[in-house]
């Protein structure tokens, strides 16, 4: 058996605040392959985002292991990129030198990579572009190329297209997809939205709240590109819905003291 890219072994968080300790995550175990596109969906307050947060190195303060190409993490770095829910662009520089961030265009092979990238997440003509000028999906746009730029060996997405139109949302879902493909980044994104989950990933992985664990792992073994109206589409959806649902009927049967 190969050795996953990734690596969570029995990851628990606990936040303590002034009301008390809340377990936000308990023993999570997940192993995630090289080239791999997972998504992670659940109710609200099972631990989606802190679970990112965690494999991104923003937040150490927990208890197992987590692992990348064999290494612990202990922090941030550059061999994880992150995207956030908005796209937190510099307001005064372009979209190359947005995408450049803190390296240099002079560079050669920097000016070589900021434009590959342009490229693959479809700007071209928006280079000299400020962000007050660019539309949401454009934005989200600038900030995965960024994020890429240092080719990080997985790309964390939080949400990211959460505050897009349908519309947009859908475009940028081809986009990543587009993005994916050609480079085989490994992917773990963070969604509310059932059809995105099984539209993206290899796997979908579904959180149970209070304290945040996996409830299962759906694998999703359809052909690129997707179609949503397809009835093997349909049935996958019906299945990652079925065990949200499962979920649900849990916390009732927990509220009511049954």
């Amino acid at each position: 058996m190969s050795v996953p890219l990734l690596s969570i072994e029995h990851v628990g968080k606990i936040f303590h605040t002034s009301k008390g300790s809340v377990q936000a995550l308990n023993d999570i175990v997940l192993h995630v392959k090289e080239g791999e596109f997972l998504t992670v969906i659940g109710p609200s307050g099972c631990g989606k985002s802190t679970l990112l947060k965690i494999i991104a190195g923003l937040d150490v303060q927990f208890t197992g292991d987590v692992r990348l190409g064999g290494q612990p993490i202990v922090g941030p770095g550059i061999d994880k990129g992150f995207i956030f829910q908005e796209p937190r662009l510099f307001p005064w520089l372009t979209v190359e030198k947005n995408i450049a961030a803190d390296l240099s265009l002079r560079d050669h092979e920097v000016r070589r990579k900021v434009n590959e990238l342009i490229g693959l997440v479809r700007l071209e003509g928006f280079e000299k572009a400020f962000p007050r000028e660019l539309s949401g999906g454009m934005a989200q746009r600038v900030a995965i190329a960024r994020a890429l730029l240092r080719n990080p060996k997985v790309l964390l997405l939080d949400e990211p297209f959460g505050a897009l139109d349908a519309f947009t949302r859908t475009h940028m879902q081809e986009v990543l997809i587009d993005i994916w493909q050609k480079n085989r980044t490994t992917m773990i994104f963070v969604t509310h939205d059932i059809d995105e989950a099984i539209y993206l990933a290899n796997r979908v992985v579904v959180l149970k709240p209070r304290p945040g664990a996996i409830r299962s792992i759906v694998p999703i073994d359809l052909p690129v590109p997707r179609r949503k109206t397809t009835t093997s589409f349909q049935e996958l959806r019906l299945k990652v819905l079925g065990e949200l649902e499962k979920i649900e009927e849990l916390e009732l049967i927990d509220s009511s003291g049954i």
